[in-house]
């Protein structure tokens, strides 16, 4: 009786210990083993905090074209620091950096504020060569400020689908199949057919064969025969 109760105590003790040590396994590895991140990446350095860093690819899975990153960059300084560059390290992705306005270059971040990179209205920021980045993956993405220098962090690669739709790089494939038809056609055509037969044909018409027939054929017929009339 003693050995049956003995041994249900070790049994207990055993399940219990091994309790302990897969709660203990677990908290180790979330917490310093694994190190997970967060859904939307975010850095601190300085005065300048970037938030909800995204790499967004093209909707469309089998859609080639651009990427764009996504972000929004705080400055909590007393003085406003321009975002003057993009980069994606490890590639040969060139990323774009727009304004509000449209005009390439680079972007103040104001004294106390904030700018949203990516969306309607907002500063953009195109990733060239956007088939380089893959959906799912992290991606190194450095930002580089004007004092508070290159601040990078890991975004993850996401298509612009669902939430993310509105952010993705949706416009740019569509601006350069129109460009390249409207600009050739339109331009070659009309300098050269209407330039040429307008110019040409009217001046021979109007100008040599009036001549020709007004000063030579009127000046003989009235000239030569009537002096040899007179003899």
């Amino acid at each position: 009786m003693s050995r049956s109760l003995r041994r249900g105590a070790l049994a207990a003790t055993a399940v219990v210990f091994s309790i302990a040590s897969l709660a203990a396994c677990g908290a180790g590895q979330n917490a310093e083993t694994l190190q997970i991140k967060p859904d939307n990446a975010a850095v601190t350095k300085g005065d300048i905090k970037i938030q909800n860093a995204l790499v967004i690819t093209q909707g469309e899975k089998e859609k080639k074209g651009p990427a764009a990153v996504s972000a929004t960059v705080f400055n909590t300084g007393d003085t406003p620091q321009t975002l003057d560059a993009i980069t994606l390290p490890g590639g040969k992705s060139k990323v774009v950096l727009k304004g509000t306005e449209g005009a390439a270059g680079k972007v103040t971040v104001p004294a106390h504020g904030s700018v949203v990179i990516g969306g309607k209205g907002n500063a953009s920021a195109v990733v060239e060569g956007g088939e380089a980045v893959q959906n799912g993956n992290a991606q190194k993405v450095v930002f580089q400020l004007s004092k508070a220098g290159d601040v990078g962090l890991e975004a993850f690669v996401v298509p612009a689908t669902g939430m993310y739709a509105g952010f993705g790089p949706t416009e740019a494939p569509a601006a350069a199949p129109g460009s390249a038809p409207s600009g050739s056609p339109s331009g070659t055509p009309s300098g050269s057919p209407s330039g040429s037969p307008a110019t040409t044909p009217s001046g021979a018409a109007s100008g040599t064969p009036s001549g020709a027939a007004s000063g030579t054929p009127s000046g003989a017929a009235s000239g030569s025969p009537s002096h040899s009339a007179g003899h």
